[in-house]
């Protein structure tokens, strides 16, 4: 059996629509997606994915490709630049829908942020997660990052789990939407 071919690559402005869709499965809760970004959230998302500073910019994402469809993508960026980019994602979500919603702060200075990671369900079940996700913490030691963090909802064992075998750790707890979440993190 041939197992098909699985690239991976710096996203570009075209993977728009694949950035938003990766970032809503990841937050994956129908409620929040609309909150955060109206009805049509699939077109806010990739509107603010097109953009070139904010959280789910293209530029700070990373694209799977299986036998040349997309199969996945992964967003972070320096956690020092959470409030300058949100502040993009806010201009681009007052435009669009009229309003922003309350967030608390995810990450801070000090770690590089994995901020969304999701495969498209069909190609699910191929390593296309965990090599993202490689490949991501790769990328930002390679830029200097002393560790990668990442928050997980506390009632997802299963996604910690994985994490955990990547080698992050328990950092601690945050709040996110109201749900409490594990702070994950991956030291160099």
């Amino acid at each position: 059996m041939n197992r098909p071919k699985i690239t991976l690559r710096p996203a570009r402005v075209e993977d728009a629509p694949t950035i938003a869709m990766a970032i809503a499965l990841a937050i994956g809760d129908e409620f929040a997606l609309h909150d955060y970004c109206g009805d049509d959230y699939l077109a806010v998302l990739t509107e603010i994915a097109r953009a070139e500073d904010t959280q789910y910019s293209w530029r700070y994402a990373m694209v799977a490709e299986c036998e040349g469809c997309p199969a996945g993508a992964i967003v972070g960026y320096d956690g020092a630049r959470l409030q300058e980019l949100r502040e993009g994602t806010f201009s681009i979500l007052r435009r669009e829908v009229g309003r922003v919603p309350n967030i608390d702060d995810e990450t801070d200075a000090g770690e590089y942020y994995l901020d969304s990671v999701a495969v498209i369900p069909e190609f699910r079940g191929r390593g296309i997660g965990v090599a993202l996700v490689d490949a991501f913490c790769e990328r930002a030691f390679a830029e200097g990052a002393e560790r990668v963090g990442l928050i997980v909802d506390c009632e997802n064992p299963d996604a910690e789990k994985l994490y955990l075998s990547q080698g992050f750790e328990r950092a601690g707890e945050r709040l996110f939407f109201g749900h409490r979440m594990h702070h994950l993190q991956k030291t160099k």
